[in-house]
């Protein structure tokens, strides 16, 4: 409280501080010093049109959330519809041709109508607001153009890689002969990187920490795998093993796993 509102002795009287006022009006003071100043404010026509003005500015400030937001002018709102439309056409040129029949909305697909979308933001949403929507919108339609691959139970459908590499049988015949050419190597083919390798080791019961002679995609039967080359411990013989690309934590997806060489 400054001097100007409380005097030596504990004297409260004008002239009023307008940073005392506020404090009041917003009660910050102390339950003391509000019981005290209140009743002499109330008293004072000065202060008391001080503290209505505060009453009337807050008022105005929380009318200002319930207030309609001005629609987005004109020329904005062709420009964002004119950028929209540029990104549909060059992501999907096919779907925006004017001369070729649209293909039917697959099934459990949404038909959304841009216009009356437009139409409803540009009614109910400001020029803030409708910047924002617009971008939602450009979300909703690519969603509704690229059908979804969650199957009913919530799994991914991902669809499998394609195999890569020399074609073994899924009993490793074939395998050995790779052998010279994969000593050194470290292709991590669908596994894309050591981590998840690691993970499929792990899985199969083997120590990541015993790093492999040789690692490279190959194809069992059709199937896109990766196949590490381990020493046993014996001079010229060697353990293969083969992961399915889909292995991982809890699911080793084992192809083959083959001890090939002198015994």
């Amino acid at each position: 409280m400054t001097d100007e509102s409380r005097g030596i002795g504990g004297t409260v009287g004008p002239p009023w501080s307008v940073d005392v006022l506020a404090d009041l009006h917003a009660g910050v003071l102390d339950d003391a010093q509000a019981a005290e100043l209140w009743p002499v404010v109330n008293a004072d026509p000065e202060a008391r049109a001080i503290l209505d003005a505060l009453d009337a500015t807050q008022a105005d400030l929380a009318s200002l959330a319930d207030a309609p937001a001005p629609p987005m002018p004109a020329e904005f709102a062709a420009r964002l519809d004119a950028a929209l439309a540029a990104e549909a056409a060059a992501r999907f040129p096919a779907a925006t041709q004017p001369d070729r029949t649209q293909p039917s909305a697959p099934q459990g697909a949404q038909v959304v109508d841009l216009a009356a979308a437009r139409r409803r933001r540009n009614k109910r949403l400001g020029w803030a607001a409708g910047v924002l929507t617009a971008a939602a919108a450009a979300v909703v339609a690519v969603t509704v153009a690229i059908p979804s691959t969650t199957q009913q139970n919530g799994t991914p459908n991902v669809a499998a890689p394609a195999p890569s590499g020399p074609t073994v049988g899924s009993d490793g015949s074939g395998a050995q002969a790779l052998i010279g050419k994969a000593v050194g190597v470290r292709d991590f083919g669908p596994l894309q990187n050591e981590d998840r390798l690691d993970a499929c080791i792990a899985a199969a019961g083997l120590d990541p920490k015993v790093r492999p002679e040789g690692i490279r995609p190959v194809n069992v039967d059709g199937k896109a795998g990766v196949m590490i080359i381990l020493t046993t411990g014996k001079l010229a013989q060697f353990r293969l093993v083969a992961f399915g690309a889909d292995c991982g934590p809890g699911n080793p997806a084992v192809l083959f796993d083959k001890v090939v060489g002198e015994k």
